[in-house]
């Protein structure tokens, strides 16, 4: 069997047997490269003088072999425009576009495949931003000069914390748009909040205290990586600090919390548990991992300010460009107590060593020519526009008072929960409901530490409801999501 590389705009590999004959092992080559997708639908082939050249065969092989094919369908010749591969040419029963293959499978809180039988048509499930909104002409613009501007080394292996250039950007705008205190020294930046959590765990060990409801992506990979999981509950107050000095949390040397838009009950960590979190933390050593995912996005009042401020040598401040700019950009970053530094640089080393550069020099950019702030300010107010519709729809109901639910969390963030009144739906039947309406939504009941068994389980401490994304949908599709949730709502 020879092997020859052929160049067509790109490398492609043709296996050529010459013990079938030059003519019909090239017909072979080309036939097995359409099957199998490498030759994809609509590729312009090189021509005859080309690929003969390219593959030492005479034109007159490459031409019969190209003459063979056009007459099994499996390429189009025209005139003017050479030959390409024919629309049904990687149309087999083995083969799946990738475009399909996305259009079938629905997607999780943040984002990732769940492996659903389809994806429905309306979405508002949790997770993430507009993508239709993500800055792109701004995003080029800061690449641009990013990528001029860059010095060498900066295409090479560097610093396992991340380019300076991006550290000495979030110093500055943390400290000024969220009051985190530190400097460019103890940030470091990673592959996003998961990564954050892992590097957090493979460090700390032990027991992380963490907020019930929350992620449950967040608590495995907690688990997976070392350290023990002990559920700390959340109330309309925020997370349940004062049981951190109860028996259940003995152990417990980091808690993780969501201060600001706890997710994804939607409540604000009361200034009085703000307080008595920084004293644990501080009583025993410990360590507060601040997960603050959303806090740009407040609405009703001034943002609220990080706990890390208060206490930055006891405080992990974890942010991330996931929900601000999009979680394509996978850029997110670790904010250190001054002992916690080496250990997590160490542990990034081992890792991946760094974080990809070029995005990391784009974001910084785009953070100090205020694009970041501006993209930010225009997202607020877009995302202000959608939560009161989204309240005023609810609260009428079609133009019926609103009965059997209530709408919660709503002053902050990209999500809503509608908490469901024991004499109206249960959780089980809303989104039984909602698939009627070719609605996909969340609920809440998948989001506790050990869900509940049955509905017998929910109380006031466990309450049912649906988690609503109301940043998720496009500009254009979002009222027509919200139609199919009234009428979800609206059967009783």
């Amino acid at each position: 069997m020879a092997e020859y590389w052929s160049t067509l705009d790109v490398d492609l590999h043709l296996a050529v047997d010459p013990a079938s004959g030059r003519r019909v092992g090239l017909e072979q080559a080309l036939r097995e490269a359409i099957r199998d997708g490498r030759l994809g639908a609509g590729t312009r082939l090189p021509s005859t003088r080309t690929l003969a050249a390219e593959l030492g065969l005479a034109r007159g092989t490459v031409s019969a072999a190209y003459d063979q094919l056009v007459a099994e369908g499996h390429l189009v010749a025209t005139r003017g425009s050479g030959t390409r591969v024919a629309e049904l040419g990687t149309q087999g029963a083995g083969n799946r576009s990738p475009a399909n293959a996305t259009a079938t499978a629905g997607v999780s809180a943040l984002g990732e495949p769940t492996g659903s039988p389809q994806r429905l048509a309306h979405n508002l499930r949790p997770g993430t931003p507009d993508l239709s909104h993500f800055p792109r002409a701004a995003w080029l613009r800061a690449a641009r000069r990013a990528v001029n501007a860059a010095p060498n080394e900066a295409f090479g292996y560097g610093d396992p914390r991340g380019r300076i250039e991006l550290r000495r950007a979030l110093a500055e705008y943390l400290g000024r748009a969220r009051g985190v205190r530190t400097d460019a020294e103890r940030i470091i930046i990673v592959s996003g909040a998961v990564q954050g959590l892992a590097l957090l765990a493979q460090v700390l060990g032990g027991t992380f205290a963490m907020e019930d409801p929350y992620i449950p992506l967040f608590h495995e990979v907690v688990r997976s990586h070392g350290a023990q999981v002990a559920p700390l509950p959340v109330d309309d107050d925020g997370a349940r600090v004062d049981l951190l000095r109860g028996p259940d949390f003995d152990g417990a040397g980091t808690a993780v919390v969501t201060p600001s838009h706890q997710y994804p009950i939607g409540s604000t960590l009361h200034p009085a548990r703000r307080q008595a979190l920084v004293e644990w933390a501080r009583a025993g050593r410990r360590v507060i991992v601040e997960d603050d995912y959303d806090g740009e996005f407040r609405y009703d009042r001034q943002p609220v300010g990080a706990v890390q401020g208060m206490a930055p040598e006891r405080t992990v401040y974890l942010g991330t460009a996931s929900k601000t700019l999009g979680p394509a950009v996978r850029l997110a970053w670790l904010v250190l107590p001054e002992h916690l530094v080496g250990p997590l640089t160490e542990a990034k080393r081992h890792a991946d060593h760094q974080s990809e550069s070029l995005g990391q020099l784009t974001l910084a950019e785009f953070i100090a020519s205020h694009d970041y702030d501006r993209h930010i300010r225009a997202a607020r107010l877009r995302y202000r526009r959608r939560r009161d519709l989204l309240a005023e729809r609810l609260h009428t109901r079609a133009g019926r008072p609103a009965a059997g639910f209530a709408l919660g969390g709503i002053a902050a963030g990209l999500h809503a929960l509608v908490r469901l009144e024991p004499a109206g739906m249960t959780e089980a039947e809303v989104l039984k409901r909602a698939a009627e309406f070719d609605l996909d939504l969340e609920g809440l009941g998948d989001l506790w530490h050990t869900p509940p068994a049955n509905t017998l389980a929910s109380s006031a401490a466990r309450p049912q409801g649906i988690v609503v994304g109301f940043g998720s949908p496009t500009e254009a599709a979002y009222p027509r999501a919200l139609d199919a949730l009234v009428r979800t709502l609206s059967w009783r």
